[in-house]
């Protein structure tokens, strides 16, 4: 049962929350399949079961959104993340999942005030000489605001919403256990690794919660970015920064969407877009370490065609691994290699087994083909992206968690540069940096530094090859070798069957009760009319458990 799983009776309010806009939706069975039905009516809460009749016609990638919307700012985060998973859902799903955006009423400025003197440590108005009581932004997590250092610099406040960590802590806690429970139980789950989602998102929306990381982010941002005079990083006050408010300098410039403000500055729109895409791609295949969520309204354009990025709450990371399987996969794109475009796409589902490599290996040339000898121009990163996710789920592979914000990325990024410039291609804008990319990484020194990393790790293993050969044989020789295989039995299966069982013996001992009764009511004389009323009444008692216990299983 979910009761046994969940550590805090704190959460049982928004459990009951959750559930009656599940239930509201027409998702009352997944509540009663999970147990959380039994949850909210042990704590005293009352689920009304009726489904809302005006929902019956609504398709169910609408329901599902509306339903994430109400559900609040986690929910609508996540929804915002599986849009990006063109691996594991059909276009339908994605186009409802991109229509979340943060639809939240804003904080009054007073009642944030004396969490800012607890954060600051002082009254606002002995740290800055301005301060706007009116946000400039609201999103989910935080509030951003206009102010004015003592030394007359412009900067902006960013102050973390009162008690939404709770509220956030307590959707991560509830969605690991769905996680955990759609996983062991729900087979059709099990390939999309519900748990890894869950588990990258708890990590990003956490990173999100501590407005210090975005400015770590942002100092980490600037110093990659520290010979690009072209690109523009918000600079820190550190003195007054926290967990729950930033102090960061304010960008003056034109923000991404504003097409007529670009024009009449008279900056030049394809080489913005041109120098977007390539700081955006420095990042991703470069540094590892990228932007995820470049949308117009965190780029700002300067005089000079300087791009500013701001807002680092959302980041992305990419190992060296998994840099060098992705420029191995456009590698094989460009080359028309098949064989290494599949190889790539099999490292990223390892359980996955094909069983017809030679199907699979057509479908992957008639996906390259669709894109041969396409002037640039007219090549759509984003129909690129829907078309390799069906080649994904036809085959029932999905990618890494870690690669969801690189796929959000890239299509933000393409929709910035197309609305810059209508005829702005990221293939074309790629293709001088990926050369050069590729140059470097496969130098003679880069060779050599990775050939002279493999040999020191090779020697490292044949040093204790002996050692560890000596353990295995001393283990041997001992008899101290066992091989334990254990075959995990669902907890639900035993759960059930302990139910069950109970019911059983309690319907056996009701009707020998009965029985019994009857028969030693036709005893004459003696105590047998007050044993056989004690039988009868012990057997109302266990009817009467049996039927409420039948009625709460529904």
């Amino acid at each position: 049962m979910l009761l046994e799983t969940l550590s805090v009776a704190r959460d049982f309010g928004r459990i009951h929350e959750i559930s009656s806009i599940l239930i509201r939706y027409g998702f009352g069975d997944i509540v009663r399949r999970l147990g959380v039905a039994s949850i909210v009516e042990s704590a005293g809460h009352v689920l009304k079961w009726q489904e809302v009749s005006d929902l019956t016609h609504i398709e169910p990638p609408e329901r599902v959104r509306r339903a994430l919307e109400d559900m609040g700012p986690t929910f609508v985060k996540l929804g915002q993340l599986l849009a990006t998973r063109q691996d594991l859902f059909p276009p339908e799903w994605l186009a409802e999942f991109k229509k979340l955006q943060d639809q939240v009423k804003t904080v009054p400025y007073a009642s944030l005030i004396a969490q800012i003197e607890e954060d600051l440590g002082a009254k606002p108005e002995e740290i800055f000489s301005e301060f706007s009581s009116e946000p400039l932004a609201a999103a989910s997590i935080s509030q951003v605001y206009k102010a004015r250092l003592q030394t007359g610099q412009a900067v902006i406040v960013k102050i973390r919403r009162p008690g939404i960590r709770s509220v956030v802590e307590a959707d991560l806690r509830l969605l690991a256990q769905l996680a955990d429970i759609a996983e062991q139980e729900v087979k059709l789950l099990q390939r999309y690794h519900p748990k890894d989602i869950a588990h990258q998102f708890t990590l990003s929306m956490r990173r999100e919660l501590d407005l210090a990381a975005e400015c770590r982010n942002a100092e980490r941002m600037m110093e990659n970015f520290h010979s690009e005079p072209t690109i523009v990083i918000p600079k820190v006050y550190w003195q007054w920064t926290g967990e729950r408010i930033n102090v960061q300098e304010f960008i003056d410039g034109i923000p991404g969407y504003n097409i007529k403000a670009i024009e009449n500055a008279h900056l030049d729109r394809k080489l913005l877009a041109k120098r977007g895409a390539e700081a955006i791609l420095k990042m991703i295949l470069a540094d590892g370490f990228f932007h995820a969520d470049p949308h117009p309204g965190n780029c700002f354009y300067l005089s000079d065609n300087r791009i500013a990025f701001i807002d680092f709450g959302m980041v992305g990371r990419l190992s060296e691994e998994r840099r060098e399987q992705v420029l191995q996969l456009l590698k094989g794109l460009i080359e028309k290699d098949s064989q290494r475009v599949m190889k790539i796409l099999l490292q990223w589902s390892p359980n996955t087994i094909i069983h017809n490599q030679d199907s699979f290996s057509l479908d992957i040339d008639d996906f390259i083909d669709q894109y041969h000898d396409m002037p640039l121009k007219s090549l759509n990163m984003s129909d690129f992206l829907n078309n390799l996710g069906a080649l994904l789920r036809d085959h029932q592979l999905n990618l890494p968690p870690d690669l969801a914000l690189l796929l959000k990325a890239f299509i933000t990024l393409d929709g910035l540069g197309r609305l810059l410039d209508p005829e702005f291609n990221l293939v074309a804008t790629s293709s001088p940096l990926l050369q050069r990319i590729f140059l470097a990484r496969y130098s003679p020194e880069a060779l050599l530094k990775r050939s002279r990393d493999n040999l020191f790790n090779l020697a490292e293993l044949l040093s204790h090859f002996p050692r560890d050969l000596h353990r295995l044989v001393k283990i041997l020789s001992q008899g101290a070798f066992n091989l334990k295989i254990e075959i995990k039995q669902p907890d639900w299966l035993s759960k059930e069957l302990d139910r069950s069982l109970n019911r059983l013996s309690v319907s056996l001992v009701t009707s020998a009760l009965i029985v019994g009764s009857s028969i030693v009511t036709t005893v004459e004389g003696g105590s047998s009319s007050l044993v056989g009323l004690m039988g009868f009444v012990g057997a109302f008692i266990g009817g009467i458990w049996l039927l409420l216990s039948i009625f709460r299983s529904g």
